[in-house]
């Protein structure tokens, strides 16, 4: 193992952390993972994320975990000289719009300084090692809702066919509302860009749309598929937010973001920015997927209606997938929206959720 490469992985016990690690160290990468349990003390027990720590130790000879919070300047300088990476994949995030107002110097300290410590740090002591940064679409704020959209049966659609295909990197970042987690991500997402364009390093900015998988510790604040599909199987009801449920999301598997993270580190470019999504093909409505998810479990959706949207929630995103693929051609979705519900049931089921 001496001369395998070594990948520096923050956020390491989250969804798409825990994907990275298992992901690279299947292809022979050593994995040094950070991560604090932040999540626990953002959302509480039940975002607790020690249980994928412990099954990364235990399932992955080559991964080293780091306790560190990514806050602490001093301590992530000390990791990037002891490591020295060949890659930095970050994905440590206060990742909730709704708790960044209850604790705003925490999200902001978590997700705009602690993405600037590890970039200074990876400008110091890794500096040609590829750095990418999970961004977040929220980082549009809701500018997205200015585009004219129709209501149909069931979704929220484009008006305009030119927007068919979704929401593409032109779309502006300012002028508009993000919540205050939002705007953490902006600061984060435009220093990963000026280290790109400033210091020629290879970072890249990932604008995900809705991230799942069956590793995801998913609470109502946070994880809307996880947390939608956790309550299906318990038989919990559900809060609609607004927009008759009809608000569309495009949903990505973890693996799927992996398998582009590889992409990337494989042909680097400097500053860029790509929106990293399910596409069109895996887009739903809530009301939709209450449907597929009754399909699967046989349980019909007990939910509750708020008349009142979330600030700034988007009503129909979709991430335009053309410059991900004209970049790297060799990318597609692999996994469809059947299969990500069919794999969180069954993670969900197999935890223990619906037992007492």
């Amino acid at each position: 193992m001496g001369n395998a490469k070594k990948m520096l992985v923050t956020g390491s016990s989250g969804l798409i952390g825990s994907e990275v690690c298992t992901y690279f160290a299947s292809n022979g990468w050593t994995i040094h993972g950070v991560d604090n349990n932040g999540r626990s003390e953002f959302f509480g027990p039940s975002g607790d994320t020690r249980w994928n720590q412990r099954r990364l130790q235990a399932e992955l000879p080559n991964f080293v975990h780091h306790e560190l919070d990514i806050r602490d300047r001093k301590g992530v300088l000390d990791l990037l000289v002891a490591v020295r990476p060949d890659a930095i994949v970050h994905t440590a995030a206060q990742p909730s719009h709704d708790l960044a107002a209850k604790m705003p110097f925490e999200d902001f300290d978590t997700n705009a300084v602690g993405t600037m410590n590890l970039l200074e740090a990876a400008r110091r002591h890794a500096l040609e090692a590829p750095f990418v940064h999970m961004s977040t679409n929220k980082v549009y704020g809701d500018a997205p809702n200015e585009l004219p959209l129709v209501e149909q049966a069931t979704r929220w659609e484009y008006g305009d066919p030119k927007d068919r295909g979704g929401i593409t990197e032109s779309m502006r970042i300012d002028r508009s509302k993000h919540s205050l987690f939002g705007a953490s991500k902006v600061a984060a997402d435009i220093m990963v860009q000026e280290y790109g364009r400033y210091f020629g390093m290879k970072t890249c900015c990932l604008r995900g749309g809705c991230l799942t998988g069956p590793n995801h510790s998913g609470v109502e604040l946070h994880g809307f598929l996880s947390y939608l599909i956790k309550c299906n199987i318990e038989g919990k009801r559900y809060s609609i937010y607004g927009y008759k449920g009809k608000q569309v999301r495009d949903n990505i598997h973890s693996l799927d973001v992996a398998r582009f993270i590889d992409a990337f580190i494989a042909a680097p470019r400097c500053g860029e920015v790509y929106n990293l999504g399910g596409g069109r093909g895996n887009s739903c409505s809530i009301l939709e997927a209450f449907d597929l998810i009754k399909d699967i479990s046989g349980k019909s959706m007990q939910y509750d209606y708020v008349e009142k949207n979330r600030e700034g929630d988007h009503i129909c995103y979709i991430s335009d997938l053309s410059k991900i693929k004209s970049h790297y051609p060799g990318w597609d979705i692999t996994k469809n929206l059947r299969t990500v519900f069919e794999e969180i049931h069954a993670a969900w089921s197999g935890r223990g959720a619906g037992r007492s």
